[in-house]
This record gives C-alpha cells, structure tokens and sequence, in this order.
C-alpha cells in the first residue's frame, strides 16, 4: 500500500473518530446520565438561587473564575500555532531529524507538512471555540445584572423560571465550547503519534475515544456528581 493512501486512511480515521464520538457524545447524553447533564442541572439550580440573592459577587467571581480558565486555553493556543507555523517553515529539518528515528516510518517532505497542517488546523478550530467560550461567559455577565429578584419563601414565577433556564443555557453552550476546544486537545494530541507511525496513529486516535467516554460517561467524579444531584432532588424530611 502506498503512503498516500496509508495517509488518506489516517486522516480518514482520525475525522470518523473526532465527528463520531461529538455525535455519539451528543445522542447519548440525551438518554443517559454524562458529566455534560449532570452539570446542567446543576447550573439551573445555581440560577435558581440567584433569584434569593441580594448580591452576586461570589457569583460574578466564579463566572470570571471560569472564563479566566478559558481565555488561559485561548492564549496558549496561540502560542501553539505559533510554534507549529515555525516548524512548518523549517520543515525540510524536521523531515530529516524524523527519518533519522530508528522507529519511525519512512514519510516524504510532503507528509510532514501535511501532518503540521492538520495540526494547525486542529488548533486554529481549538481557538475558535474557546474564544467563543470567552464571549458566552461575557454575556452570561450581563445577563445576571439583568436577573430578576423574587422574595423568599415565595414561589418562582414563570417569567422568572424562563430567565433561569435561559441563562443556564448560556452557561451551558459556553460550556460545551470550552469542552470541544479541550476535545480538540486530546485528538491533537494522538496525532503527535503519526510522527513516528500511521498504526501508532490510529490506535493514538481510538485510545482518545476511549478515554473521552469513560471521563464523561463513567468517572468516579461522574457517579459523585449524581449523588449530589439526587441528594438535592431529594424531599427534606421533618425531624
């Protein structure tokens, strides 16, 4: 088989693994219990309880804390494409420092390139969407100056239960951004393997998957997550 198809086959791999879990992760999470649900039950009811604050300076904290972890991701992602553009530039190095690797799998000038352009690819998506993040938390700020009050021990209305579930959405879409970027990573990450060998490559991409699933689906920390849910759904009982 020739390099360019193994290369096409690679590349191939790598997007039906990428699109496939995104999609696999989106359906799955509508019928079973994932890091992503979980949390947005949670922010509902952190919303919920903004309606009972008179101040929301720990909240605006917290918000700022979350975009300041995003815009962390967004600016070394720049750094990154920096560093990648360099090494396209001096590709024709790279091509003889990795051929003289006794492991690694004899590739053309052209397949390093191509391999640094997927990466920079990868990391020009990664920064979009984290700096999409950024600009969801930014409206997330404003909307909860604009949050409405409700007097305690008095019951939700539905205008105010519609601004709840509206701004955790928000929330949640900001996210749901943030985790593709952090996405992004992983899968740039199993293409550093390609470098040194296609099957390398593929089994770099399908340990990613793997990986993703179990932190999202079945963690310690997911399992933790649904306790504190069904405590907090759970009726008080009178003493």
């Amino acid at each position: 088989m020739s390099s360019e198809l193994i290369s096409i086959g690679c590349i191939s791999w790598f997007f039906i693994c990428w699109t496939g879990y995104t999609q696999f992760a989106k359906s799955r999470a509508k019928r079973t219990h994932c890091i992503a649900s979980v949390l947005h039950r949670h922010r509902i009811t952190w919303m919920q309880r903004l309606l009972y604050r008179d101040h929301l300076i720990a909240d605006t904290a917290l918000l700022a804390s979350l975009e300041r972890q995003v815009s962390f991701f967004a600016s070394t992602t720049i750094l990154i494409l920096a560093a990648l553009l360099t090494l396209l530039s001096t590709s024709d190095q790279l091509h003889l420092t990795i051929n003289q690797l006794p492991t690694a799998y004899p590739s053309s000038l052209h397949e390093i390139q191509a391999r640094l352009l997927l990466m920079i690819g990868i990391f020009i998506y990664a920064f979009f969407t984290f700096t999409w993040s950024m600009r969801q938390y930014a409206f997330c700020s404003v909307l909860m100056g604009a949050f409405p009050r409700a007097e305690k021990n008095q019951p939700i209305t539905e205008q105010q239960q519609k601004h709840v579930v509206n701004v955790a959405k928000i929330v949640d879409h900001a996210g749901h951004s943030y985790n593709y970027g952090l996405r992004s990573y992983y899968f740039a990450m199993s293409t550093l393997a390609w470098f040194v060998h296609p099957l390398l490559f593929a089994f770099s991409c399908s340990a990613v998957v793997v990986i993703l699933y179990k932190r999202e689906f079945k963690s310690n920390t997911l399992k933790v997550m649904c306790m504190i849910d069904e405590v907090e759904q759970r009726p008080t009982e009178k003493t």
